[in-house]
């Protein structure tokens, strides 16, 4: 079959915009009904942070798949396995293999330990100020990186939905500029969210995305396979064939562990790159903010535990979808295609939407019909996840710097929960500014990155702290700054940010660091911190720590 290579240079009918924008006005209408409702049950600060912890396991297990199954999972996987072939698909494995690492080392430990944050962790046996300034510190670059994946997925679908590329206009404004104010919309909602309506209106947003986008992208999977007659050999050599990569698009290669003829070094540093993405991916998850506040939403730590096999089995079937999904947008719309409407691939997914539309039902109207749909979930998996990570960002804003280290603990609840408010704001505006800069990277590569960041920082404090006895203050402050810094410095020099076309610069050049993902080289140096730092001190305090370890394996004591 010939790929529909005329759809992203064809302008969407103004049928599909309708369409497109009145299913969109529909669910963020029922989510903000929600968000209001909400807010009516929200009275104290264990409300607003946790839900009042009135989740059941599978209430939990949705909302962390609605949490975790961002736009990097929808728009950037589908994308690179599209561009990429196999190669893209390591994102998805990587993905679900983390739940492992986060059930079997942190969801119960961590329920059983804390209260709202992962800081309450981190300082329960240690100085309580600086330890709670390094934890919101990290917990706020984790959020930014993730939430900038985010805003840049959202601009790139609605130009595909609107219609808008470069030389088109929509309301007057050209293709960069309705991007831009995509982004601040976007931006705006999550805040209304989060301020509105705490952990329990985000929450039932998550499990009301989580629905609807596995039950988009079932549909799309089987229209797929459908067309092929559920032979996979077909649709993966169609793939191939449309790639304009041939045989190449089914292996190892394209995009990682490149073997370049003649450079040794750049072949190197291309395999590097592959190992340090799968480290960052499978041991990120256990340190990112936003899944950890999750853990604290249930009554107890047995339901923590039932949650997250709920969801890895719900990711994990979301992730295999994303397979049929990357193959299907290659042999159906065509790389040519897809990197017109997007060079990064951000598109693919919602492509494939039209393409099928166009293929079953006949038309314009058909296509229009799907892509507003299959739009619709991708707006909501957004908006669901940014709010996630504005409220656990805007948590630890308020819980640990105003709450524990600018008022000493002797903060009102009612305070507390209106400098979370405050706070949401702050970083809602951070994240937007920055996305506008980074409108050329794929979603799924930007979140490796906060996968970086996380495991860099914040996993080998939590590990230490949980299962280390003699770490200590200096240990937990080492591990976070130097982790967290040796990342993002890394970040900033490498490729993804100058001297490469698709880089956030890309007409400047001050990158010294070869590789793309840092986290073969942050995470260790954040756990060889936090060992030098606990090393160099001679604070210690082994009541504390038994205290800890018995309210870990119980949950004795805890709130």
């Amino acid at each position: 079959m010939e790929p529909h290579l005329y759809l992203a240079a064809e302008a969407t009918s103004s049928t599909s915009r309708t369409l497109t924008i009145t299913l969109f006005l529909i669910f963020v209408a029922i989510t903000l009904a929600i968000t209001i409702w909400a807010s009516r049950q929200t009275k104290t600060a264990t409300d607003f942070y946790a839900g009042g912890r009135s989740f059941s396991g599978f209430q939990n297990g949705m909302a962390i798949g609605g949490d975790y199954m961002s736009a990097a999972s929808f728009l950037g996987i589908a994308g690179l396995i599209a561009l990429y072939g196999y190669d893209g698909f390591l994102y998805s494995i990587g993905f679900l293999v983390a739940w492992l690492v986060a059930l079997l080392l942190v969801a119960e430990f961590l329920r059983n330990s804390g209260r709202y944050t992962m800081a309450d962790v981190l300082a329960f046996r240690m100085r309580q100020r600086p330890v709670r300034t390094a934890a919101s510190v990290s917990t706020i670059v984790v959020s930014i990186f993730y939430l900038i994946a985010q805003m840049v997925g959202a601009g790139a679908l609605v130009s595909l939905l609107l219609g808008i590329k470069p030389g088109t206009t929509f309301l007057g404004m050209d293709a960069d500029t309705a991007k831009i104010a995509t982004i601040i919309l976007v931006g705006a909602l999550m805040i209304v969210y989060v301020v509105v309506g705490g952990m329990k209106g985000t929450t039932y947003v998550q499990i009301v995305k989580a629905f609807m986008l596995m039950t988009g992208a079932l549909l799309m999977v089987l229209l797929v396979l459908a067309h092929y007659k559920f032979n996979l050999s077909s649709l993966l050599g169609d793939a191939a064939e449309q790639s304009g990569k041939g045989s190449a698009f089914l292996e190892p290669g394209l995009r990682y562990g490149v073997e370049t003829a003649g450079d040794a070094a750049k072949t190197f540093y291309s395999k590097m790159d592959l190992l340090s993405l799968g480290i960052a991916l499978v041991l990120g998850t256990a340190g990112l903010p936003h899944i950890l506040t999750r853990f604290y939403t249930v009554p107890t730590s047995k339901i923590a535990r039932k949650s997250v096999l709920w969801a890895i089995g719900i990711i994990g079937t979301f992730y295999l979808f994303t397979l049929a999904l990357g193959f299907g947008a290659a042999a159906l719309v065509g790389g040519k295609a897809i990197t017109a409407q997007d060079k990064a691939g951000n598109t693919a997914a919602p492509q494939l939407a039209q393409a099928l539309g166009i293929d079953y039902f006949g038309g314009d109207t058909g296509g229009a019909v799907l892509l507003a749909i299959i739009a619709a979930v991708a707006f909501a998996t957004i908006l669901a996840v940014v709010a996630g990570l504005t409220l656990a960002s805007s948590s630890s804003v308020a819980h640990d710097f105003y709450a524990s280290v600018m008022k000493r603990g002797q903060a009102s609840e009612r305070d507390e929960v209106r400098v979370a408010r405050i706070s949401a704001f702050i970083i809602g505006a951070i994240a937007i500014l920055l996305s506008i800069f980074a409108q050329s990277l794929n979603v799924a590569f930007l979140v490796a990155l906060a996968f970086a960041v996380a495991a860099s920082g914040n996993l080998p404090a939590i590990l230490y702290s949980l299962f280390w006895k003699r770490f200590n203050t200096s240990g937990a402050l080492w591990a976070i700054y130097g982790g967290l810094l040796s990342a993002v410095v890394l970040v900033f020099f490498s490729p993804v940010v100058s001297g490469s076309p698709t880089a956030m610069f890309p007409d400047s050049d001050w990158h010294w660091f070869p590789l793309s993902n840092p986290g073969i080289i942050s995470i260790p140096i954040g756990f060889l911190c936090g060992w030098i730092g606990t090393v160099i001190s001679k604070e210690t305090d082994a009541d504390k720590y038994a205290e800890l370890e018995v309210r870990s394996l119980t949950g004795f004591g805890a709130h």
